[in-house]
């Protein structure tokens, strides 16, 4: 089973923001990556992080795997526990049950930000190396 692990981070909320995810297949990374989002929320940088993942392994033509995000709020409306009530949120919502439909299997879990390392360290290399130039 393949599992990605996706992150996202804003210093300012909103403020310069990063996204980034990796992918696992077994205990091995396959692939990752990471982008620059400018001036974003932390919540639009998580959703997006998920969406770039989503879209690799789609392209990848990988349709069965499970997402981990350190994002609780964001774990709990992609599971139908909490609404989504944002309006920019709702359309990133809505990308993201688009891209769903890609997979056979695909499931959201939330875990401990320890337990996201690479993902966190990516976001905050990004974060880093923008505000060295600026």
């Amino acid at each position: 089973m393949i599992k990605i692990f996706t992150d996202g981070g804003s210093r300012g909320n909103p403020g310069n923001a990063a996204c980034a995810f990796v992918v696992f297949d077994e205990e091995k990374v396959v692939h990752f990556d990471s982008i620059f989002l400018h001036q974003a929320t932390n919540n639009f940088a998580e959703y997006t992080g998920l969406i770039s993942g989503l879209k690799y392994l789609v392209k990848a033509n990988i349709t069965e795997a499970s997402a981990f995000l350190d994002s609780e709020l964001v774990v709990k409306q992609l599971n139908g526990e909490y609404r989504v009530k944002d309006e920019n949120i709702q359309k990133l919502f809505s990308q993201i049950v688009e891209l769903k439909k890609s997979f056979k299997s695909l499931t959201f879990t939330h875990v401990r930000r320890e337990e996201n390392k690479l993902a966190d360290k990516l976001v905050n290399i990004v974060l880093d190396a923008v505000e060295a130039v600026n």
